[in-house]
């Protein structure tokens, strides 16, 4: 049996004091005539769960229960009634009657539905008799089972008179006999925390129960309960779901996505009862995990503050015990010793407070907070930007409905103006969602910068020396609580979730385009120099390390450009309206209307409910327009989830296939997995014969085969390592895997240049000792780097984004006394008492470093000599021991400034100057005579200086604007296998699916997205709005520009994607064509994502498709084929004659309509074969290539073909520039140490190239 999807409703229970108790209680109240409350103990009364109806009952065929996924049980209820005597019932009805009808009915109970505990949390109070008639009440209950799921309960309490022992309905009494009135609690449990709905359903069902007989009660309750496990949720996403209960129409609104929860609640309620502050000291106290206690005269109050407390820290989700209505009888469970929030009635206040210590207690009826011991709570507050910040966008939210509605009339429609109150709770809701969030974002900003993904650490230390001094109490009791773990677990696994979306969109413009030279956690001087190591700590203001900033305007050189560090307050907190800018807009949700409710609930009246549901989706659907996709999505995972439960198993998994191409990212995979393994025989031979439910077939188990190899693997997502010092020797697999984690380095190279220079003279392991001094030092001089402050002064000399990484010991120099500051761009000398700047060099204007020696007395004292270019006196200072460290450590800089220049790759500097730091930390934890010799193993840019040439060509050098790195966060580079040029876009496609996105104004990186988990062979720009992804595993994925999402798919191919090509057909439609390595050609409607045509080629490895003049030209490794529209084969060409017998392969094809010509290149041939594309009997003409071993890549660019390839004397990558004219090769470029694997052209005025593994860089070219 397919697990089938939730309904609205789990279970409905009416709870009360049963007949035998009341006729009792009355008979002994009419005897002592007091007027006092008479309090009897509650009992559940009856309990209505799914199923309702089946198939049983009217043939022998056995048919799944609708919405339901427990087994039917026999149910204590009808024990409880046979054991009980018979008894005279009112009205006149007799026992037996009632008997009978119960005994044929088996009722099933949810397994994980506490019946004992809930008769007290339906009557918190007790149940009392009254003499008066009350108000009916309303309260909401929250039950979590052993494992942290959460379920959802509405309470109504309604009096009913009783007279005689026996009850009355509301209309029939004797008014000369003396009445009580007994309560009665009807709970309806749902797995989603519809309060407002389920409020709604109740009010509704009352307007039945009270004219109702006593006899009737439970027919009406449980049709009341079938008709509520008849209505299915709705979908993550804009589509709400509405169906009439009379008198009112219910509204289910949806969630935001599939991560957010539900939200039916007044979220405004806790700015009603708190000051701004106190609520801030509230979510505080949650923050940090204390044991809290609600207290409110209002049952109702409780569960609906706390609901919205809880919904204020999202995406943080609390983890510990959650009560929020505690009856009279459970003050014991306030004893338990680990953090919890729960909820007690006012008036057990004093009691709560002097009986239980360390307690937090709330008081929502004044808005007071304070301990159990004291009446103040002494815990540290939130950090005070992020408080500021709340505080002044809360003071703009409008939170009173009233106001709204002095323009307007009296409205004489309940559901209009219900409709009304909804939108603006709605539309107030969103702004309060958004006001949290921005809070927990500036609480949390930064998190992800001290994480090491790989081997999933926190380093939590590093973390609190960048907060403020104030706030780190806070910050170390937060981090210790099980709600941040949570967190962590999410950032580590990198979830892309409101907090991951408001945190990139707010991070200030110079954060995201901080220069690649600027050095991880290091904070610039014009931070610095306000206030020091306390400026430092504003998490908006620290440097980013976010991957290939780069450059806003090639025209300018390269390391004088780093954009400014804007000094004003971060946007994100400034007084603005609450729902600028945040989260994404706002989009009108559509509500979806269910039929009818079927009047008698028999089988066949239930299925014409689901049929006649089914049916208004499918009008529904064909009037939407295929532009609405997301729309789309949700009708048809609405329909999939009615044929679901109504058996139509094949028609389901159709409805959920399609959401590959209207939105995957609510594709239920669990309902699916299950759907396919439900399958009969005969509906998987129907299913075999639909192509398309054959390849979701098919899909579903290979994505089982992966979860089982992934968790055979023993691979762990949820874990969360805190840094550590190691405890105990290590080889260099351990050491490198210790240095990632510190965050110190991630580069492999790098790391092993630092084991061999601190293994120097001694066994290739490094003790914890070692480790624990290296690492200390390390930190010392970050954080004494931290501490300069200059004065103005001195700031007026140096850019902004400038940071002193080493400041010398204080001493003499050619040009005065003082201490040696080094940063990313030069040398300074900071002069004793009054602070003074003396410009030593800057490193791109050094011509020698050298270890000289001065005179002193009979001495000669080891200095370090620098010769300036434009300068006729060299500069000199008395290092003494330091000299030979800053000897290295300088020229490590020049060479490594040289080599950036050069190559046009901010990294080098950024490399050079995390050398030069090991080098500094590796000396001082040596501490012997081979500490220099030791730190120049760490030298590298220098040694590359010495060994090999580092003159890049003339031609290259011209040429050469700017390099990005893509890789640069990772531990080894990757290979860029796609570039594809969007306006003002750049998209890279590394290793797995990962698509990294640069704004092409500064080349800084603005997103990353994963795309599957296979390699990515092509990329193709549709309508600036979609870029399509072929992909290895056989699907092309689809992202909208806009929100930046993948959450489309085409899965109609059965081989990886190989080529895309975008056309236009004889009525102007934009067609798409794609191929696969099978030889399958398709055509594409790209509104609708239909394959309007699709055929297959005889041949090798089909790799690339492209459109011309009606013709399609498909390339393959030993063909290249012209083929009509239909498939129909026009004429092919083959490899040359001499190639035949080699194992060269086509890699690449390039038409020049124009021209009429075809090019083409192999992957093991240094030659270029052009062929007439008319002329078929014209011999082809090729263009050797100089020292080319194979070509990878082609494009045109103006009057230019532009070809990727490998040197053949070196491995090393290479560019030529062909003319198209006389075929003659213009220029050849030297800028990748890889294979060029991919290029593409801006605008015609760049050509950006990406290079194999062992490169991983992106050169941007100037177009002559």
């Amino acid at each position: 049996m397919a697990e089938l999807p939730s309904g609205l409703l789990e279970a409905c229970v009416v709870v009360g004091a049963p007949s035998d108790k009341l006729r009792d209680l009355f008979q002994l109240h009419q005897q002592s005539k007091s007027d006092e409350p008479l309090l009897l103990e509650a009992e559940v009364l009856q309990v209505h769960a799914p199923p309702f109806i089946s198939r049983e009952a009217n043939s022998s065929q056995s048919i799944g229960p609708a919405f339901s996924r427990v087994q039917r049980r026999r149910s204590f209820i009808k024990k409880k009634r046979r054991d009980r005597a018979p008894e005279t019932l009112p009205n006149g009805d007799s026992p037996s009657r009632v008997e009978v009808s119960s005994a044929t009915e088996d009722i099933s109970v949810p397994k994980d539905l506490d019946l004992i505990a809930l008769p007290q949390l339906c009557f918190p109070g007790g149940l009392q008799l009254t003499s008066e008639q009350k108000e009916d009440s309303y309260h909401f209950l929250v039950f979590t089972d052993l494992f942290g799921n959460r379920t959802h309960g509405a309470v109504v309490q309604y009096y009913r008179p009783v007279q005689d022992g026996v009850l009355q309905n509301g209309h029939r009494w004797n008014s000369s006999k003396s009445r009580l009135f007994t309560p009665f609690a009807v709970c309806v449990i749902s797995k989603f925390p519809y309060y407002n709905a389920l409020r709604d359903c109740l009010s509704c069902l009352l307007v039945q129960l009270r004219p109702a007989r006593q006899v009737d009660m439970e027919e009406t309750i449980k049709e009341f309960s079938a008709k509520l496990s008849l209505v299915p949720l709705p979908p993550p996403g804009q589509l709400h779901v509405s169906f009439s209960l009379r008198p009112l129409q219910v509204v289910l609104p949806s969630r935001e996505d599939q991560d957010s929860p539900v939200i039916d609640i007044d979220l405004h309620l806790p700015f009603l009862c708190f000051t701004h502050n106190t609520l801030l000291q509230v979510l505080s106290c949650l923050l940090q995990e204390q044991r809290m206690v609600l207290f409110s005269s209002d049952w109702a109050r409780l569960t609906l503050v706390a609901e919205s407390l809880l919904l204020y820290l999202q995406p943080l989700s609390w983890q510990q015990p959650y009560v929020p209505v505690l009856a009279g009888g459970m003050l014991d469970f306030l004893m338990a010793p680990t953090a919890f929030l729960m909820g007690c009635h006012i008036s057990n206040f004093e009691e709560v407070a002097a009986e239980t210590e360390d307690l937090i207690l709330v008081n929502i009826d004044d808005g007071i907070i304070q301990s159990s011991g004291s009446e103040t709570v002494d815990l540290p507050a939130i950090p005070l930007p992020a408080a500021e910040s709340f505080i002044s966008r809360a003071e703009c939210l409008q939170l009173y409905y009233d106001l709204e509605l002095c323009h307007l009339g009296a409205g004489t429609d309940a559901n209009a103006l219900r409709c009304q109150r909804r939108d603006w709770q709605t539309r107030l809701n969103s702004q309060i969602q958004n006001l949290a969030l921005e809070l927990v974002v500036n609480i949390f900003r930064g998190v992800q910068d001290f994480l090491n993904h790989e081997h999933r650490v926190f380093n939590s230390e590093e973390f609190l020396r960048t907060r403020e001094p104030a706030d780190q109490s806070f910050y170390k009791k937060v981090l210790e609580t099980h709600i941040f773990h949570s967190f962590l677990r999410d950032r580590l696994n990198r979830k892309w979730d409101t907090f991951s979306r408001m945190e990139q969109n707010t991070r200030n413009k110079a954060h995201r385009n901080r220069a690649m030279t600027d050095s991880p956690r290091r904070p610039p001087i014009s931070d610095l120099s306000r206030t020091g190591y306390s400026t430092y700590a504003s998490p908006d203001d620290r440097l980013s390390k976010r991957l290939g900033a780069s450059l806003p305007n090639l025209e300018q050189p390269v390391n004088d450009i780093l954009p400014a560090i804007s000094l004003k307050r971060p946007a994100s907190l400034r007084k603005m309206t609450p729902d600028i800018g945040l989260r994404n807009p706002q989009k009108i949700a559509k509500v979806f209307r269910l039929p009818e409710f079927p009047p008698p609930l028999a089988y066949h009246y239930v299925q014409n409910y689901y049929s006649d549901m089914v049916a208004s989706l499918g009008k529904t659907i064909s009037a939407t327009p295929p532009d609405e996709s997301a729309l789309l999505a949700r009708y048809h995972y609405l329909r999939g989830l009615v044929n679901t439960v109504s058996n139509r198993h094949l028609d389901a998994l159709e409805d959920f296939q399609s959401l590959y191409k209207t939105d995957s990212e609510i594709f239920p995979s669990q309902m699916v997995k299950s759907l396919v393994d439900s399958l009969t025989e005969v509906e998987r031979l129907q299913a075999d014969k639909r192509p398309e439910l054959k390849r979701l077939i098919s899909r579903v188990k290979r994505d089982q085969e992966r979860e089982r190899a992934h968790h055979s693997n023993g691979n762990e997502e949820g874990g969360v390592k805190h840094f550590q010092l190691p405890k105990k020797y290590m080889q260099l697999e351990d050491f490198v895997k210790c240095v990632q984690e510190s965050g110190i380095v991630k580069d492999q190279g790098t790391i092993h240049r630092l084991f061999d220079a601190l293994t120097v003279g001694q066994q290739k392991q490094v003790g914890p000792d070692l480790f624990r001094v290296f690492y200390t030092i390390w930190k010392e001089t970050e954080a004494e780097a931290q501490e300069v402050c200059l004065p103005a002064s001195v700031l007026e000399h140096i850019e902004p984004t400038e940071c002193v990484f080493k400041l010398s010991s204080s001493v003499k120099t050619s040009r005065g006394v003082g201490k040696i500051a080094m940063t990313q761009r030069r040398l300074f000398l900071l002069t004793d008492g009054r602070p003074g700047y003396v410009e030593v060099a800057q490193y791109r204007d050094l011509e020698e470093v050298k270890v000289s020696s001065a005179p002193f007395l009979l001495l000669r004292i080891p200095s370090l000599k620098l010769r300036v270019r434009g300068r006729k006196e060299a500069f000199e200072a008395n290092l003494k021991t330091e000299t030979e460290l800053w000897n290295l450590m300088v020229k490590e800089m020049w060479a490594g400034r040289s080599m950036a220049d050069q190559h046009k790759d901010p990294q080098y500097m950024q490399q050079a100057l995390t050398n030069a730091l090991l080098m500094d930390a590796a000396v001082g934890s040596l501490q012997s005579s081979k500490a220099i010799y030791a730190a120049s193993k760490l030298a590298h840019f220098d040694r590359i200086k010495m060994e090999v040439p580092m003159m890049v060509p003339k031609t290259t050098a011209e040429t050469l604007k700017h390099k990005i790195n893509p890789s640069l966060e990772l531990a080894a580079p990757q290979a860029v296998e796609v570039l594809l040029y969007t306006p003002g876009q750049l998209w890279v496609s590394v290793g797995g699916g990962k698509v990294m996105v640069f704004d092409a104004s500064s080349w800084s990186l603005t997103h990353t997205c994963q795309v599957g988990n296979a390699r990515l062979n092509c990329m193709l720009g549709l309508y600036n709005d979609q870029v399509w992804m072929g992909s290895e595993d056989s699907v092309i994925y689809i992202i909208s520009m806009v929100a930046m999402v993948c959450n489309r798919q085409l899965t109609e191919h059965r081989a990886e994607v190989t080529g895309l090509a975008l056309d236009t057909d004889k009525y102007s439609q934009k067609v798409a064509y794609s191929c696969s390595a099978d030889g399958t050609v398709m055509a594409w409607d790209v509104s609708t994502l239909q394959v309007k045509k699709q055929f297959r080629l005889s041949c090798d490895h089909l790799q690339s498709v492209c459109s011309s003049n009606g013709t399609l030209w498909c390339c393959s490794r030993d063909s290249i084929m012209e083929v009509w529209r239909n498939g129909s084969l026009k004429n092919w060409r083959k490899l040359p004659e001499q190639q035949k017998e080699s194992p060269s392969r086509f890699s690449s094809v390039l038409l020049l309509p124009e021209r009429e010509e075809l090019w083409s290149v192999c992957l093991d041939s240094g030659e270029v074969y052009i062929w007439q594309i008319k002329d078929t009997a014209k011999p082809f003409q090729c263009v050797t290539l100089q020292d080319c071993a194979g070509c990878f890549c082609m494009i045109k660019v103006k009057n230019q073909v532009w070809v990727g390839g490998m040197g053949r004397s070196s491995t090393k990558g290479k560019i030529y520039i062909l003319d198209t004219e006389t075929h003659q090769v213009l220029k050849e470029l030297h800028g990748h140490n890889d294979k060029v694997k991919a290029l593409c052209s801006a605008e015609d005025r760049y050509v950006l190239s990406g290079a194999g593994e062992h490169d991983g860089k992106i050169a941007i070219w100037k177009v002559e």
